[in-house]
C-alpha cells in the first residue's frame, strides 16, 4: 500500500515462567531471533522488548506469561520473507512447546503511515477489532493480504484451534 508499512502483532503466553527449563530454548534465543529480523530487507521498526516476557515492561493485562511482539514491515513480502524464510522458521515450528493454544485470534496485521510507530495498545486495539469483526482493512490475517502466499503452505493457522 503506497505511502503505508505492514505493522503486526503477534501474542504469546509462555507454558511457564522465564527460568522454567521448558521455555529455555525460547528465552535464550530471543535476542537472536529478533536481531535476524532487524537486519531483515523490509524491516522497519519493532516495539523494544518484543518477543520477550513481561519482565520486559510489556506484560498484558499484567501476565507476565504474555509475549507481545509488535513490529513494522515495508510489506508483506518483508514480512513473511523474515518469518518462513529464515531460521525464524524453526522456532515458529516449534512453538507448541513453549506457548499454549490461546482460544482466539493472537495475530492481527494492519497498514500504517510510513513513519508511525504503533503502540501496544493500539496493536491491541486492532487484535480486538479483528476478533469482534473478523478481516477488515483496518485489522486483518494473513488471508485478507492476497499477495501473501508462503503462509499457505508453512501451516500458519488462520484461527486458533
Amino acid at each position: 500500500m503506497k505511502g503505508h508499512h505492514l505493522a503486526e502483532l503477534n501474542i504469546g503466553r509462555l507454558l511457564a515462567g522465564v527460568d522454567d527449563p521448558r521455555v529455555a530454548e525460547f528465552i535464550d534465543n530471543i535476542d537472536r531471533i529478533n536481531g535476524l529480523g532487524k537486519r531483515m530487507p523490509g524491516f522497519v521498526w519493532m516495539l523494544e522488548g518484543s518477543g520477550g516476557p513481561g519482565a520486559t515492561g510489556h506484560a498484558i493485562g499484567g501476565d507476565a506469561l504474555l509475549v507481545p511482539n509488535l513490529t513494522v514491515w515495508e510489506d508483506a513480502a518483508s514480512l513473511e520473507t523474515f518469518v518462513w524464510g529464515t531460521v525464524h522458521k524453526q522456532f515458529y515450528e516449534k512453538r507448541a512447546e513453549w506457548f499454549e493454544v490461546l482460544g482466539k485470534m493472537h495475530f492481527v496485521m494492519w497498514w500504517v503511515p510510513e513513519g508511525h510507530k504503533p503502540t501496544l495498545d493500539e496493536a491491541l486495539e486492532r487484535l480486538e477489532m479483528l476478533n469482534e469483526r473478523g478481516d477488515s482493512p483496518d485489522a486483518f490475517g494473513w488471508d485478507y493480504l492476497k499477495e501473501a502466499t508462503m503462509w499457505k503452505t508453512h501451516g500458519c493457522q488462520v484461527a486458533a484451534e
